[in-house]
Formats: C-alpha cells, structure tokens, sequence
C-alpha cells in the first residue's frame, strides 16, 4: 500500500473548445515518488491535461492540486516555479543558443531561480546525467532529435520540479534510442521524480509505471496497474475497435 502524501490531484477537471469537450469530468491523483502514465487513443484528451496541469490551458471547470495548493488559477510561470516542469509533444529548445544556455533556462526560471554560477554549474551536472556533457557548447540546433529530447528532458530537470511531465518523450525514436530513453526514465524514478508520462509505447509503459490512467474521449475510461488496464476489454476495444 503506497502511503506517500497526493501531490497532485485533478477535481472535475473539464476543457472546452467551443462545442468540443477535450477533457470532460477528469479526477485522478498522482502520490509523491510515483510514475503514472495516461494513455488512450490520439485525441482522447492527454495533451489537453498535461497543458492544464502545466498551465499552458486554463480549466474551463474543475481544479488542479499541487500539494494541497490550487495552481489551476495561476499562470505558466508561476506554476512552473511552484514545481512543475514539462517536456513538449514536438520538441521546444531555443535554437539561438547553445546546448548550456538552454540548460541554464531551466534552472533560472524554476523553482530555485539560480542565477549565474549556480545556474551554470546545475546546468553542467544535468548535461553529464543525460550524455551531453561532450556537447554543452554546441548550438542546440546542431543535435541530433534524441539528444534535442535529452536538452528539453535537462532544461527540465534543471527548474528542480517537484512533478515532471513527459509528453510523449520517446517517440520517434530508433530502438536503440528507446532503451536509452526507457533506461534514463527509469533512473529518474530511481531517483525519487515524480513523474507523469503521456506515452503510446507500451513497453515503456510496462517497463516504468507504477499505474495507469486511460482516457477516451475526454473521460477516464480505467485505471490501475499497466498490466491490469492494457488487459481491460474496455481499454482493447478503445484502442482497436469493436472488431
């Protein structure tokens, strides 16, 4: 029985476009040092969380809690130095600078503001963590897609978050590439992260989450450990069909 505190908590958690419900009614939690995956069907509605939960989205209804404190009502910003980083579905790195500077980003604008030195220093230790410490100088658009992924995964890191929100971080990757990717995760919850991971490999699934939430159209259709959601008859119909 996992007794660590909730550190993150959805309530009613609703998004509309118009017309369309994106999420629709979303409650689910996440405790300290816990992996959970959100899988489902494209357009099911995981992006939209994770842009809510970072506060890229604003709730139409519902509320988001991140260690008992509302953040749902605040900005990108200061959700971000309240704790919560993210990496993006398409990668986003500053291309004008090199691979440190965008490192640093992270580090000044997160939780611990470091500035300078600090900044530098923390930028330097999270670049050898992830295999880029022999490119820190480089400019980040001379990489290579993986190890673009590897600069956000460190950018990332590097605001000290108390969640980590990885949207969809392995894919496009070569097999070779995926183990890398699976093996880092898998380090980062070693570590203790709190991690949520939007993810369509299910090996990586199987291999790094403590439990599942699946979402179809908008709504929680099961969750539990991968092994019991992946085996539902409800979650195989969502994903393949009646056939």
């Amino acid at each position: 029985m996992n007794t660590a505190r909730t550190l993150l908590e959805t309530i009613n958690l609703t998004k509309s476009f118009g017309g369309l419900v994106a999420v629709n009614g979303l409650n689910f939690s996440v405790k300290e040092r816990e992996v959970v995956g959100i899988i489902g069907p494209n357009g099911s509605g995981k992006t939209t969380v994770l842009n809510l939960i970072s506060g890229a989205l604003r709730p139409t209804v519902g509320s988001i809690q991140l260690a008992g404190q509302q953040i749902s009502n605040k900005s990108a910003h200061h959700i971000a130095r309240n704790g919560v980083a993210r990496t993006f579905q398409l990668v986003r790195v500053l291309p004008g600078l090199s691979v440190t500077d965008n490192v640093m980003a992270g580090a000044v604008f997160g939780r611990k503001r470091l500035w300078k030195n600090h900044a530098l220093n923390h930028a330097e230790s999270l670049l050898q963590r992830v295999g880029l410490e022999d490119k820190r100088s480089l400019p980040v658009s001379s990489l290579t897609y993986i190890d673009q992924k590897r600069v956000e995964l460190a950018r990332a890191l590097a605001g000290d978050p108390q969640i980590l929100l990885l949207d969809e971080w392995l894919a496009g990757l070569n097999p070779s590439e995926l183990q890398t990717g699976i093996a880092l995760i898998q380090s980062l919850s070693e570590e203790g992260r709190t991690i949520v991971l939007v993810e369509h490999v299910m090996d990586a699934i199987r291999s790094l989450c403590h439990r599942c939430i699946v979402m179809n159209s908008g709504q929680l259709l099961a969750s539990g450990t991968p092994d019991a959601v992946l085996s539902d008859s409800a979650v195989i119909t969502a994903y393949l069909g009646e056939d």
